[in-house]
């Protein structure tokens, strides 16, 4: 029998809002029950030195990740991070008037960037670009705004090398497969199952473009 050598264990971290969070705190895991438990699965079974974190949490928008970025992510050392924030800096101005600039918008998650860039030099980053839903005419009065928010994300993973986790690409696959808006999120924001899944093999398909490591183990 042939043995090899186990890959030096690392830390995958993702940060981010609700979508992330998935009730991580109801889960002794602390992983949740969204995309991030999924791809932690994923990782148990083919790199299992691997340690994966969620610090996700319910609400965020991207000057929430600026406050605590240094604890819930530069401090624990991560190998790879992800972002995925955005769709409260948008969500929120039409639900309660706390709506994000994209002024502010895009100093707060180059902060993160910047951050990265400064302690965490090679690291993989990915950015997942935030999606709305058309499960109804409010959400899909949301895309004006939102689409200004993504187009700086993918200026901002352009200029630092980031990945990005093109979720409107994975949108229009999923409507040629015969999915509806609704049974990729209910309402509109947070995915169903179904949606949590499709993000986890987007994220996993990127991931490999850069990372040699989970290419070897498809």
């Amino acid at each position: 029998m042939t043995t090899t050598s186990a890959p030096t264990p690392r830390t995958l971290l993702f940060i981010g809002d609700s979508i992330t969070d998935c009730a991580r705190a109801e889960d002794p895991a602390g992983l949740g029950f969204g995309y991030v438990r999924l791809l932690a699965e994923h990782f148990a079974a083919h790199e299992p030195t691997a340690t994966v974190i969620n610090r996700g949490i319910s609400g965020n928008k991207a000057r929430d990740l600026r406050a605590r970025f240094d604890a819930d992510c530069l401090d624990l050392n991560p190998d790879v991070v992800t972002i995925y924030v955005g769709v409260n800096d948008v969500w929120h101005g039409f639900t309660s008037g706390d709506g994000v600039s994209h002024a502010d918008f895009e100093r707060d998650y180059r902060f993160l960037l910047d951050q990265l860039s400064a302690t965490r030099p090679g690291v993989p980053v990915l950015l997942v670009v935030p999606f709305v839903a058309d499960v109804d005419e409010e959400k899909a009065g949301y895309h004006g705004e939102l689409d200004k928010k993504v187009a700086i994300i993918r200026a901002l993973g352009k200029e630092f090398g980031a990945a990005i986790v093109d979720l409107e690409g994975v949108l229009e696959e999923a409507w040629r497969v015969g999915h509806t808006p609704a049974s990729i999120a209910e309402d509109g924001v947070h995915p169903t199952i179904a949606g949590h899944r499709l993000l986890a093999d987007a994220w996993l398909d990127v991931f490999r473009t850069v990372d040699h490591t989970l290419a070897r183990s498809r």
